[in-house]
């Protein structure tokens, strides 16, 4: 019988089940012992294509999709929205019904969600969401699998996450945190927040899982005891027209070495990257012993492997 996620598409952290993130996660651990025993091939996509839509520029997600696809036997083909008609004006829905046509799923980053929404809605093929402005399910994936390599387990850990509690990143971890039975802390501005329903379906998340979520604004109360400090940069693409507002909200966000001093001793440091040394985080902190983001990084490869097997193997 085909696995759970056969078929499906994914565009938020929502779509998936407790057990469902579980079972990615297993995959990823069993693809990525796979790779270091030498198995970089594993066709299970043989004979499959990928179409991988980009609308924003990238480096870990564009190279380690690519790679995900190819290591499982498939073909990625890398479409930039300026290559495609979309950026002549075609429908969002006849792009969706066309590549379905020729492709066995689409994976597409872009700016707006309700663009991903579209896309889902016209395809017949599985939609994935490489990133959008409100969710970035496959860099929650990596992390909550980077925190389990780490700590053990998600549940009963201490995360805090500082800086724009509002971004797709803060979303989707702090999603995938809750269902998995972790203390998420976000500490923010008030007007930085989570978005009021994303933060109700982590919060209900949660309660069924035994996990806790919480919103603090001072950033070193927040972190004292936590076992990882987790930022993203301060203005993300797309944002431009709000760096001074959002820099000037930000300005005492900064994860420095006396923030991390309030961690726990064993606490670890991520970053989904990329990096804006001097601002959101220091170099003293990136480059130090609390870094994990080169793993972190590296996890993306391995989740987004068993995320496509799950979807599109047989």
């Amino acid at each position: 019988m085909p696995g759970p996620l056969r078929g499906r598409d994914l565009l938020s952290i929502k779509d998936l089940s407790r057990e469902e993130i579980e079972l990615v996660l297993d995959t990823a651990r069993i693809m990525k012992t796979r790779y270091y025993s030498g198995e970089r091939i594993i066709p299970v996509l043989k004979g499959k294509t990928v179409a991988l839509i980009f609308e924003k520029p990238s480096t870990r997600t564009r190279v380690s999709m690519e790679v995900a696809v190819a290591q499982l036997g498939g073909y990625p083909l890398y479409l930039r929205r300026d290559e495609l008609q979309l950026a002549r004006g075609e429908p969002i829905k006849d792009t969706a019904r066309v590549l379905s046509r020729y492709v066995d799923a689409i994976a597409a980053r872009v700016y707006s969600h309700k663009s991903l929404e579209e896309l889902a809605a016209y395809s017949s093929v599985p939609v994935i969401n490489m990133l959008s402005d409100l969710e970035h399910p496959l860099q929650a994936l990596a992390d909550v699998l980077t925190i389990k390599e780490k700590k053990g387990s998600v549940k009963g850990v201490k995360i805090v996450y500082v800086g724009d509690a509002r971004n797709n990143v803060a979303h989707s971890l702090m999603l995938a945190v809750a269902k998995l039975g972790g203390h998420i802390v976000l500490a923010s501005p008030k007007e930085l927040r989570p978005r009021e329903d994303i933060l109700q379906a982590a919060i209900q998340a949660a309660n069924e899982s035994g996990g806790l979520v919480e919103l603090i604004e001072d950033p070193f109360e927040a972190v004292k005891g936590a076992d990882v400090v987790y930022t993203d940069v301060w203005v993300s693409m797309g944002e431009e027209a709000q760096a001074e507002e959002k820099r000037r909200l930000l300005k005492n966000y900064q994860v420095n070495e006396k923030l991390m001093s309030l961690a726990n001793n064993n606490a670890i440091f991520m970053h989904c990257l990329p990096a804006h040394r001097g601002e959101e985080v220091t170099e003293e902190v990136i480059e130090g012993p609390w870094s994990v983001v080169w793993d972190q990084a590296e996890n993306r490869l391995h989740a987004q492997k068993a995320v496509l097997a799950l979807i599109l193997s047989d």
